[in-house]
């Protein structure tokens, strides 16, 4: 049976109308993606055999081109759609912190933070630059690859703060393990960066471990 002869508070599209985004499966979500389905198949029944194949929605975003095109009823065209529509929800999240301080906005600069770092394959150890009033003045990715003392630079840090003439920011790196508990390496770090940082006024208000769930804050642990 086709969706349009599914009753109307049942169809996807008419469905988030009716009560918004949120009280959509994913599989409805993608269905509003995809369109239409196959010979035989609804776009519904391809939502759904598409986040089996590739084991949940997560994974079906954060593909690769080749991996997503290889499947029935996705290709480029839909690779370039779907990174579009990403892009624009990261740069959603980054005017919502632009416009308030990041202390007053404390769940954005955690969206934001996730929206960027949670999808990528290695670590990445980046700062949010912010003004006297907290407001965000940049975004960096200053470090590839494990993150650890040997890896991560103060002084590197500390050049990056001066030439945005940060007063404050905010540390972030990711746990591409999906596991976003603080190690006893990231709170030496941290106290490190805010040391050297320190000599110049410039202040570590936080840093945020990115994982699968919600980021991690030393702050609330008591360690910044």
């Amino acid at each position: 049976m086709s969706i349009r002869d599914w009753p109307a508070e049942e169809r996807p599209r008419e469905k988030l109308l009716a009560r918004g985004a949120a009280a959509l499966s994913d599989a409805e979500l993608l269905a509003i993606f995809l369109r239409t389905g196959v010979t035989g198949c609804s776009a519904v029944d391809l939502a759904r055999r598409l986040l089996v194949e590739f084991g949940g929605l997560r994974q079906l975003l954060e593909a690769e081109l080749g991996e997503f095109s290889a499947h029935l009823g996705l290709g480029p065209a839909k690779y370039a759609q779907l990174q579009a529509v990403l892009e624009m929800g990261r740069r959603h999240l980054a005017a919502r912190i632009q416009r308030d301080s990041a202390l007053e906005s404390p769940q954005a600069v955690r969206d934001y933070l996730k929206a960027r770092l949670r999808h990528e394959p290695h670590e990445l150890f980046a700062c949010l630059f912010l003004d006297t009033r907290h407001r965000v003045l940049a975004f960096e990715v200053l470090f590839h690859g494990s993150i650890d003392g040997a890896s991560v630079y103060p002084r590197q840090v500390v050049k990056r703060a001066l030439a945005h003439n940060a007063a404050a920011l905010i540390l972030t790196h990711n746990h591409p393990s999906g596991v976003a508990e603080p190690s006893q390496a990231d709170r030496q770090l941290t106290a490190r960066l805010k040391e050297a940082l320190a000599l110049v006024e410039v202040r570590v208000l936080d840093h945020f471990v990115i994982g699968d769930g919600e980021p991690v804050s030393l702050a609330e642990y008591g360690w910044i």
